[in-house]
């Protein structure tokens, strides 16, 4: 059955033309953007903005334009318009949601869920954050363990992924084994050079405050006084996954990312991650955040392409 169909005239008080202005961006673009995103048709005529289409995504458009008009009193970012679209509710005081200090800029979270997951890194020495590709989990992570180190809270920070090929093999890269292992850590490097610089990361990692290592680095180790990320989890054994949580030691505080839907190993090998997801559960002390399509920050097409694969996969 068809969901009924509802027609909403959106009406912009006070009135004020500039407001107008940004909200529709030029040429009306950001219209088409909620359109698109609402499944709605917008048409506008001089200050009369009219939603029709299912009743619910109408409603969600008109609330979301009346939000919008609210802060139109500048220009609105394409980055603002889609957090917007996201969930407008997002916009809380900034006393109400976890705020990281790094030497780039302060960092809150983009969506709820995302604020969520930095309050559970906060107040929890390990905590779980998985989900699609563009969700944020690593980055922000990144920022949490930068924050720490920033403040003193730990004494330095333990990068790590499993190298683990996707497609290719180690053998078929040149250089030695560190140049071989460097691609897959690079996204790792990205996100400091991104949240502190690159002059400061280098000479962090020179100092070995900072440490970005393949996984098997980490064996017989225990890591005191550190903030430890295990980045694309997936892709760890069972025993690979039970080696880096038993790693943890006094002081400090360990993240594990990844995204069940892109396991890279052999065929029938069980992946590390999805089974501690399954042990792990109810375990005091231990955090999940399970990120969505929705929680996607990237380019809008990432955020419909992981949809569709959701609902394939449902």
């Amino acid at each position: 059955m068809a969901a009924p169909l509802r027609e909403i005239e959106f009406s912009a008080q006070p009135f004020d033309n500039r407001h107008l202005a940004h909200l529709c961006g030029p040429l009306d673009q950001n219209l088409r953007e909620l359109e698109l995103r609402f499944d709605v048709r917008i048409q506008r005529r001089g200050e009369s903005i009219r939603v029709s289409g299912p009743a619910s995504q109408a409603e969600e458009a008109v609330h979301c334009l009346r939000y919008l008009y609210e802060q139109a009193a500048e220009p609105i970012t394409l980055e603002a318009l889609r957090l917007a679209i996201k969930s407008p509710e997002t916009a809380v005081a900034a006393g109400e949601t976890p705020r990281l200090h790094t030497r780039k800029t302060d960092l809150r979270g983009r969506t709820p869920r995302q604020n969520q997951y930095l309050q559970q890194v906060l107040d929890h020495d390990l905590t779980f954050g998985v989900g699609p590709a563009g969700t944020g989990k690593t980055y922000l992570a990144v920022a949490c363990a930068v924050d720490a180190l920033e403040r003193g809270l730990v004494e330095r920070i333990v990068l790590t992924r499993p190298a683990v090929e996707a497609g290719e093999r180690l053998g078929f890269l040149p250089g030695d084994l560190n140049q071989k292992v460097d691609p897959y850590l690079r996204p790792l490097y990205d996100s400091l050079y991104d949240l502190m610089g690159f002059e400061r990361t280098v000479k962090l990692l020179e100092r070995q405050l900072i440490e970005v290592a393949p996984l098997a680095y980490m064996r017989g180790r225990t890591l005191s006084n550190a903030f430890i990320i295990l980045d694309e989890a997936q892709n760890t054994s069972a025993e690979q996954m039970k080696m880096f949580l038993t790693r943890l030691g006094f002081g400090s505080r360990a993240v594990v990312t990844g995204d069940p839907s892109q396991v890279d190993l052999p065929r029938g090998q069980t992946s590390g991650l999805v089974q501690a997801l399954f042990i792990l559960q109810g375990v005091k002390g231990i955090a999940f955040t399970r990120f969505t399509g929705d929680d996607v920050v990237r380019h809008p097409l990432v955020g419909r392409i992981v949809k569709a694969y959701e609902d394939h996969e449902d």
